[in-house]
């Protein structure tokens, strides 16, 4: 899926660092749950695979897996899958194929037209992309994926058309507030302002009976830039393709909601599915889309929602009327995850996980084959180490998973189908979605926030030779408003942006709850290809990561964290920044409790002085809205009181990690550790709840989770967040209490860790 949409470009906040790149001094601090004496090895294995990854060989293996399109079901999906399969082998790796069988809806009829009164076609809609000349791949047609939403419900609808903006919930209040309804319409939506799934979604919600998604140039075509050939960004007749599986629901297979979908699996019949759309849905292009908005009539829309279109933008109805047909396929296909191993030498059931998809909608050489490439390398390297005598304490598991981008469907097959060996084994899953030029992007787990820290100062830039880490923090401090500046400065550690959904981890952090990671460079590399025919190697190689540095900066970054987590003594979690960031986020809830109940009372206040006004003028006729229940008080004790034992065990934690570090380290190779890093494992675990949140079940973590309405984005302490914003107070004071029990489980379970680790001798 879309890695700028997943990649956070997170604030790295900290002060200067030493130059990386440098040989290990003896007096060099000790890493981060390392003795002294492991540390050094460890320091010394690590700059020997540091020096390995070629981007040569990045751009080969990009080459290899972008050279025909490979969607789910493809010949060439499966060919890819195979030659991974060789290659990890060839890197002296045990693995396998383990396959799926999933529900892939392919287009049979397609049909997007402006007609008349009498049905007669004054427009329609291309649907498709032009090859372009320069460009080698996009001439492929006959093995391209049309231009379509996967998981569309089928429909043939005539209806007027209603611009929607970005179709929003907060969109459909503002047309509510002009008196406009989509009620029996067709509405037209441009990308961004949320994940595509949550337009048709919300579309129906009110009433409407088709959707379609347009790109609009004003996000993504030429007020961008120069548009592809000549230019990275998406052309006129360019398609953003994608799922629109309602996946804040559930993620993975639509048939086998909570289990793997191997062969014997139970399946729903496709009318029960919830994820699949109500109303049928398109994507077009914004040469496609632009006869459609110029037919409406009716209030110009807000400025906020005028796009980049030599148009008025008219928000409708009508008086155009669309055409929209929408046909497919329901077939069964199989998704192949190609699954390789590094056996560990002393904690063999203790694994470290790292992913990233294969699969894409077309040739997608940078969404995902960028990552994916990456992590390739990531493989050759740690497999030439081993061979020059390297043996990693715990298993290290490579994941080339299948079907993401119709909606996480190889990894969350893969994790459903061993979700107890997950929680029985799993230390922490680390992920990509593609790579870039720029700057390193990191979201995650904040247990692992300081580790995290540390990787990225090792880690050197290839343009500016600087730290990734350091890199970033300049240009946070650059863009931060003056009143942001110096705290950016002074603090210590990176703030770690929570993930949402998008991309795999999604399964391992909010299904089974292993701690996770989100990695990839970016920031220097836009573009408007992202699912279209021209993601491919003539745009990859003219356009972002041109000469491959930033892929092989990848392979070290996650190489790094892959031997760092499998190789530390004492597992690197850490509860300081995980603490501060929970009472970050109780303070979060307690302020939008606030300002929804001040919301409520103003809006009251305004009803009444219009009844005070409709009193004084009896002419007047309207109906005054009604007014809403102010809520009663909200008790938000339970959650503080549990952040502050959090707080406050996190102290002890780091206390006993000073007393355990002392004297080179020596107490952390004492047999007793293995019981730490046994909770350490179990830390994130306490957020899952089997009951999961409310109205979505699969969902089971109780501090990150994508929001219902946003898809991408994160909803952070979801069960009490989007209570608030949804008005169900009752079931806000309840998701308080399920949240501070959570809190109150992690701080025993720190406080035992703690305890054990200060007996550590």
């Amino acid at each position: 899926m879309n890695r700028r949409g997943l990649v956070a470009i997170i604030v790295f906040l900290g002060i200067s660092l030493a130059p990386v790149g440098t040989h290990v001094a003896a007096d060099e601090q000790p890493l981060a749950g390392f003795s002294a004496e492991s540390s050094r090895a460890e320091r010394q294995w690590e700059e020997k695979m540091r020096a390995i990854p070629d981007p040569d060989r990045v751009r080969a293996y990009m080459k290899q897996l972008s050279a025909r399109p490979h969607h789910v079901g493809s010949k060439y999906d499966k060919e890819n899958a195979d030659w991974l399969l060789a290659k990890f082998k060839e890197f002296g790796l045990d693995a396998h194929i383990e396959t799926f069988d999933v529900l892939m809806p392919t287009p049979k009829a397609r049909a997007v037209e402006l007609v008349d009164d009498s049905g007669a076609v004054k427009f329609a809609a291309k649907l498709e992309e032009p090859v372009v000349k320069e460009d080698p791949t996009s001439d492929q047609t006959a093995e391209q994926l049309p231009t379509y939403n996967s998981y569309s419900i089928d429909g043939d609808k005539t209806a007027p058309l209603v611009y929607v903006n970005f179709g929003v919930p907060a969109d459909y209040e503002q047309l509510e507030r002009m008196g406009i309804s989509v009620k029996g319409a067709i509405v037209i939506a441009r990308y961004y302002g949320s994940w595509r799934g949550i337009k048709p979604k919300v579309a129906a919600e009110h009433g409407a009976i088709g959707c379609l998604i347009f790109s609009d140039p004003h996000e993504d075509g030429y007020t961008q830039g120069d548009v592809f050939p000549a230019g990275p960004y998406r052309p006129r007749d360019g398609v953003q393709r994608g799922s629109v599986a309602d996946m804040p629901l559930y993620a993975g297979d639509p048939l086998t909601p909570g289990v793997g979908a191997t062969k014997n699996a139970k399946r729903l019949a496709i009318k029960d599915a919830q994820t699949i759309t109500k109303i049928p849905v398109l994507p077009i292009s914004y040469g496609d889309a632009e006869p459609l908005l110029a037919s409406l009539k009716g209030p110009i829309a807000p400025q906020a929602w005028r796009g980049g279109l030599g148009i008025g933008y008219h928000i409708g109805p009508g008086p155009g009327r669309v055409h929209l047909k929408v046909i497919s396929n329901w077939d069964m296909a199989p998704v192949n995850d190609v699954i390789a191993k590094i056996p560990g030498s002393v904690y063999p059931d203790e694994w470290v996980i790292r992913g990233n998809h294969h699969d894409g909608w077309v040739n997608g050489a940078e969404d995902p084959i960028s990552g994916q490439s990456a992590m390739l390398e990531e493989a050759r390297a740690l497999g030439q180490l081993v061979q020059q005598g390297w043996k990693p304490k715990r298993t290290l598991i490579f994941c080339a998973w299948d079907g993401e981008e119709e909606g996480l469907l190889g990894s969350t097959e893969w994790v459903e189908t061993h979700a107890e060996e997950l929680d029985k084994h799993a230390v922490a899953y680390i992920n990509s979605d593609g790579n870039g030029r720029g700057y390193l992007g990191l979201g995650g787990s904040h247990t692992l926030e300081k580790f995290v820290n540390d990787i990225a100062r090792d880690v050197q830039d290839p343009e500016t030779k600087l730290s990734a880490w350091k890199r970033e923090q300049l240009r946070a401090i650059e863009e931060a408003p003056g009143d942001k500046k110096q705290e950016i400065r002074q603090r210590a550690d990176m703030h770690l942006g929570a993930l949402g959904s998008g991309s795999d981890f999604t399964p391992f952090l909010q299904h089974v709850g292993v701690a996770s990671l989100n990695i990839g460079y970016g920031g220097e590399d836009g573009g408007g290809i992202y699912h279209s025919i021209y993601d491919d190697f003539y745009w990859y190689t003219h356009f972002a990561d041109t000469n491959f540095v930033y892929g092989r900066a990848l392979a070290q970054t996650g190489a790094s964290m892959m031997m760092r987590l499998g190789d530390a003594d004492l597992l690197p979690f850490e509860f300081g920044d995980f603490a501060e960031t929970m009472q970050t986020y109780v303070k979060e809830l307690k302020e939008l409790s606030k300002k929804m109940q001040d919301e409520i009372r103003e809006r009251n206040r305004e009803i009444d002085e219009g009844v005070f006004a409709a009193i004084a003028d009896p002419k007047k006729t309207e109906v005054p809205p009604k007014k809403e229940e102010v809520p009663p008080y909200q008790n938000f004790a339970p959650l503080e009181n549990a952040a502050d034992a959090v707080s406050h065990s996190a102290a002890e934690y780091r206390k006993a990690l000073e007393h355990a570090n002392a004297n080179g380290g020596a107490a952390l190779a004492a047999a007793s550790i293995a019981e730490v890093n046994r909770l350490l494992i179990e830390s994130e675990r306490k957020f899952i709840t089997p009951e999961g949140l409310p109205s979505r079940p699969w969902y089971r973590h109780q501090l990150y989770a994508p929001g219902f309405y946003t898809g991408y984005a994160a909803k952070t302490m979801p069960y009490v967040r989007e209570s608030i914003e949804q008005k169900q107070w009752k079931q806000a004071d309840e998701g308080v209490v399920v949240v501070a029990k959570c809190l109150e489980d992690e701080a025993k379970l720190i406080a035992d860790a703690a305890a054990k680790l200060a007996a550590a001798h």
